[in-house]
């Protein structure tokens, strides 16, 4: 019962802060709460489901480079900007700051609940994240 609390408190602050993603990946969750099946698939998703999610966002950030919008002369013009070199900066911070972040939750699980207050705050109050229009 608890864990179906935390879920709609985590819809409405979605709903307050009219953010689709959060909305969207929250109601999938409580659709696979009420699968009696899914308590088995829970685990893989929970253990696999930041590796299809970097897949799936690497996919969407190389389609420009697949459909030529972006070219070696993009490339060469981000090494000439201060916001290109802050960009790269910041991928990199991201990458390895994820990766810590996922060794972290494997070794100690209580961390999962500041990660996710974590990521409710940066979605819904700094507008963080991706904004999914519908």
């Amino acid at each position: 019962m608890e864990s179906w609390l935390f879920l709609a408190l985590v819809l409405a602050v979605a709903v307050i802060g009219k953010n689709m993603s959060l909305i969207i990946a929250t109601g999938v969750v409580m659709l696979f709460k009420l699968l009696p099946f899914t308590s088995k698939w829970l685990p893989t998703i929970q253990a696999k489901g930041i590796n299809w999610g970097v897949t799936v966002i690497s996919v969407a950030i190389l389609i420009p480079i697949a459909t030529g919008q972006i070219g070696f002369k993009d490339l060469v013009k981000t090494f000439k900007s201060p916001a290109g070199w802050i960009a790269i900066i910041a991928g990199i911070a991201v990458a390895i700051l994820s990766r810590y972040g996922v060794d972290q939750l494997a070794a100690v699980p209580q961390v999962t609940v500041a990660l996710v207050l974590g990521t409710i705050i940066g979605v819904v109050v700094f507008k963080g994240g991706v904004q999914l229009a519908l």
